[in-house]
């Protein structure tokens, strides 16, 4: 079975009162969007979430090849004000409800002979030795329902290798973890190696030294020593928390860190088992409420928008290509948006569950999260991991919940804020823009829609939600403002050698492919700065 290429889509806000109204035209640029590099797809695969929360599907599949379509040319559009531009940008109409198809068993489809090489170079060439190299399509998993799976054309030699090298990345202590996550202080070792710290460590020139590198090594560990001493206390001292959170957190330490820096795992160690375990059953009945009626009682429009999305979330990432990974995200999506009937889902959201998801999946295994298959973990955890991340992004969207409410009046300031600093910052690419006819909206809807997770990898993103949440409850909308101004600053002197298609082709597909900390690292010391000079001068913005 092969996938065709998904028609180009707009982001899509899924709001119930907005299906009474007819959806208005998009004008000049039709279907075809030039930011959105995440499009969905107008064919639901055939599934649902209604049976899954204390099952783990026993399935899963590898990872697949991204279907690639080449850039369109892009049109110049008309001449619009902000507010006409966004909406027909994030709205379209409700798919109709004769649309789904019948409910049937999961299937799960997988091409033999896989020839591309994995990050597991050890593996890869026995893999290919044993396939060859052939070239196929993407795997698919489509349908659910209280059948067993099927698995077609599946290589029982390969899924036994992949299974036995997750089994065996699995740490023993799982179970003291998943009570407290702080569990992680009293190993003995207390050290935890992440299989990306080589490329990671390195400095952008390949200066491997033993002088550089034994430096780095003895800043991270007095960095380290302080965290440990911080979240050793009886009562975290939050303040000291966020000011050592700003610069980056250890890998291990980082499932523990980031909920307390949310507020979701309480400060007072005496708090922490009895939160956990009560928050993580309140998402477990939350789900069973939502799902009790299994398809028939689910909001048709807003499941419709999930499934399509969620097969796009890191399109070619093993972990996101999982079936059990996939039913996690459909849930925390669906219960997400049926508790927040003000935005309802809005296409986005998807992509700010990875950080979180990966980050406490990291806690349980010794391996890379992206290459790792969930169903190998005791259900208990997965099911940990998934409530966690439900409560998490719950709480960094209560903080840009405007930016999903109808209008998306959260976006629309901050895309005009963003407008007015960059040209006091930089006039001259200010005024290169505006000659060329291109608006902010154009571009910088989707970095604050998304806050930048489709220009940077995962880990890009992780580096730099440590010191978004050192920063506070504001620092995704208000300290995401200056991150996004010096991103563009940044690229100031090709795009003034632009034109209007030129500078839309490049700020769609900009070339960050490669980034690592020190390039986010440096971006965010960039947004300080601007952030220091501009914050408290309130007159720049004259919008307020």
């Amino acid at each position: 079975m092969s996938a065709r290429p998904p028609p180009a889509r707009p982001h899509i806000g899924v709001h119930s009162s907005y299906f009474s109204r007819t959806t208005s035209s998009s004008g000049d640029w039709g279907e075809d969007d030039a930011w959105d590099s995440g499009s969905d797809s107008e064919s639901p695969r055939r599934s649902t979430a209604s049976n899954a929360w204390n099952q783990s599907p026993p399935s899963s599949t590898s990872r697949s090849q991204s279907t690639m379509t080449p850039p369109k040319l892009v049109p110049r559009p008309p001449l619009t004000n902000s507010s006409t531009l966004s909406f027909s940008y994030t709205h379209v109409t409700p798919p109709s409800p004769s649309s789904y198809p019948p409910r049937n068993g999961w299937t799960i489809v997988r091409k033999k002979g896989d020839g591309r090489r994995s990050r597991d170079d050890n593996s890869s060439a026995k893999d290919e030795e044993i396939n060859g190299d052939i070239d196929v399509e993407s795997d698919m998993v489509v349908g659910e329902g209280d059948l067993e799976p099927e698995v077609i054309e599946e290589d029982p030699t390969i899924s036994l290798v992949k299974s036995r090298r997750d089994r065996g990345s699995i740490k023993d202590d799982v179970d003291e973890i998943v009570n407290d996550p702080l569990f992680v202080l009293s190993r003995r070792t207390g050290r935890h190696k992440d299989p990306r710290s080589r490329s990671r460590s390195r400095s952008p020139d390949g200066d491997d030294s033993a002088e550089r590198v034994q430096r780095e090594r003895s800043i991270r560990t007095n960095r380290r020593h302080k965290f440990i001493s911080c979240l050793g206390q009886d009562d975290i001292n939050i303040a000291s928390l966020r000011k050592l959170g700003w610069q980056g957190i250890p890998n291990d330490l980082r499932p523990a860190v980031w909920p307390l820096l949310l507020g979701y795992i309480p400060l007072p160690s005496h708090l922490r088992s009895s939160t956990l375990k009560r928050k993580r059953d309140e998402y477990a009945s939350l789900v069973e409420l939502a799902f009790a009626r299994d398809r028939a009682g689910l909001d048709q429009q807003i499941w419709h928008q999930i499934e399509i999305d969620v097969p796009r979330t890191r399109p070619g990432v093993r972990l996101w290509m999982q079936g059990s990974t996939q039913r996690s995200l459909e849930r925390i999506l669906y219960v997400w948006a049926i508790r927040h009937p003000a935005s309802g889902y809005v296409q986005g959201i998807n992509d700010l569950v990875t950080p979180f998801f990966q980050v406490f999946l990291s806690a349980y295994i010794d391996s890379d999260p992206e290459d790792f298959d969930p169903t190998n973990l005791p259900p208990h955890v997965l099911n940990a991991i998934e409530a966690d991340s439900f409560w998490c992004l719950s709480r960094l969207l209560d903080g840009i919940q405007d930016n999903y409410i109808s209008a998306q009046p959260g976006i629309q300031r901050s895309v005009k804020r963003m407008a007015e600093l960059v040209a006091r910052i930089d006039p001259p690419l200010s005024a290169h823009l505006a000659s060329q006819g291109v608006e902010f909206m154009q571009f910088a809807f989707r970095w604050m829609n998304c806050l930048l997770m489709r220009e940077i990898s995962v880990q890009n993103t992780i580096r730099m939600w440590d010191t978004y949440l050192s920063e506070g409850a504001d620092a995704f909308s208000q300290f995401h403002l200056y991150v996004c101004s010096a991103f563009l600053v940044k690229w100031s002197e090709k795009l003034r050698q632009m034109d209007f298609q030129g500078i839309i082709m490049f700020l769609q597909s900009l070339p960050t492919q490669g980034w690592t900390d020190h390039d986010v690292e440096m971006l965010l010391s960039e947004a300080f700065v601007l952030s220091s000079t501009w914050q408290n001068a309130q007159s720049h913005f004259t919008g307020k």
